[in-house]
């Protein structure tokens, strides 16, 4: 059986269980390993994994990141998940899981300055490589073995090991033979995992799991499928293909197919993205528009750098308020021409926040872009209607350079400042 040293990229004899090179027991094998393309790569808790990069004090600490006590959790480290921490949990339910736990709020433009770093080393690869988000893509290695000299498997470990040598964070790989599995595969041996579906062993593999496994079966469609008596992949398995789509319409389509490992889709690099937003909830209620300017300015600025990161501009921006009783008030402006220029968004979701301030006071905040085109697509030179807005893009994509040179903290915004 195929064999490869994830430390040291030796590939290895049937059967080994420790590299005879460098004696590493990271040793990943299966009979397809050199034959299978299609890879999802997962980086293991990403932020958290950033911040005790740039902290080392925090290397052994439960670090969440994510709002204040009324926030949800954005990711935690697995020292905190261990105490059962989730993502989007509620900030004080997690604290209760984990007291001892350091709370750092997101820091989303060095997270996309390491996503774009990360992206880099992909596309090193291939070209296939279709982004879900700043910390995860598929990628499609069909036909690369002959440019690098080495199988896929190789490749793909090469790719992690250089971004915790380079960039000082971890991830995840799942190889398989369409994306549906890869992605299965990558979340089976976090973290640092490196675990492998192949097409003889996909039946056997899937048959007993959880359909909870399938990407996108939320709450509501597990009712529906636990109501059918639909659990586990050997459950569906037992449904005809009719049967199937007139319980679950659309669905019960895809189910039959995946129940059986199929999955068409292709890798696609420019996979579509329908917005980019941010949100912060308050610690407490607030009205007061100071309050409300200071943290749109940093909000505009998480959007704006995770389109820059995407390579995306948006034709609409969209203000996102909710009041103390939970109602949500939605406003948006669409542009004469598309942006990724946090000025540009600020300044847009400003205006609509003037217009709904009065109806606070407001636990959260938040703002973001729709009707997305690509980046080449954006702002023209001129703007007779603001001859200003050319000045601070050119000034905002200088200070851009600047950061990503000197830090993110390089150069910051006065109403960044303002009083939280």
């Amino acid at each position: 059986m195929p064999a490869l040293c994830r430390e040291c990229l030796t590939p290895l004899p049937d059967g080994t269980r420790r590299c005879t090179q460098c004696r590493s027991p990271r040793v990943v094998s299966n009979p397809e390993l050199f034959d299978l393309t299609i890879a999802h790569m997962d980086c293991d808790a990403f932020y958290a994994s950033v911040e005790k990069r740039d902290n080392p004090e925090l290397a052994d600490k439960p670090v969440i990141i994510g709002g204040g006590t009324r926030g949800v959790v954005s990711t935690a480290c697995y020292v905190a998940r261990i105490r059962g921490v989730k993502s989007a949990m509620p900030m004080f339910q997690a604290l209760k899981l984990c007291p001892d736990a350091v709370v750092i709020k997101p820091r989303m433009e060095v997270y996309a300055e390491v996503s774009r770093a990360i992206r880099a080393m992909m596309l090193d690869l291939t070209p296939d490589v279709e982004p879900l988000s700043l910390d995860e893509a598929f990628m499609d290695l069909s036909g690369t073995q002959r440019l690098h000299g080495a199988p896929p498997a190789v490749m793909l470990a090469g790719l992690v090991k250089r971004m915790k040598d380079e960039l000082g964070v971890t991830g995840s790989i799942g190889l398989s033979h369409n994306k549906f599995l890869a992605k299965v595969a990558s979340d089976m041996d976090k973290p640092r995992g490196f675990f492998v579906i192949d097409k003889a062993g996909t039946d056997a593999f899937l048959r007993d799991r959880p359909v909870r496994l399938i990407w996108g079966i939320g709450p509501a469609a597990q009712a529906s499928l636990d109501a059918a008596g639909i659990r586990t992949f050997a459950d569906l398995l037992r449904w005809e293909r009719d049967g199937l789509n007139q319980r679950f319409g659309s669905m019960g389509e895809r189910l039959w197919h995946l129940a059986r490992g199929q999955d068409r889709r292709k890798v696609t690099a420019r996979a579509p993205v329908k917005s980019i937003s941010n949100e912060t909830t308050f610690f407490e209620d607030t009205a007061s528009l100071e309050v409300l300017e200071g943290h749109l300015w940093r909000l505009a600025e998480k959007v704006s750098d995770r389109a820059k990161a995407r390579g995306l501009a948006g034709r609409v921006v969209t203000l996102k308020l909710k009041r103390a009783n939970h109602q949500a008030l939605t406003r948006r402006l669409s542009l004469r021409e598309p942006t990724q220029i946090a000025d540009k968004i600020y300044r847009t979701a400003h205006g609509l926040l003037q217009q709904s301030v009065d109806k606070g006071p407001f636990r959260l905040l938040g703002c973001g872009i729709s009707e997305l085109v690509d980046e080449g697509e954006g702002e023209r030179t001129h703007d007779l209607l603001d001859p200003g807005a050319s000045q601070r893009a050119n000034a905002e994509r200088a200070t851009d350079a600047i950061r990503a040179r000197f830090g993110d903290k390089a150069i910051i915004k006065g109403r960044a400042l303002r009083k939280r």
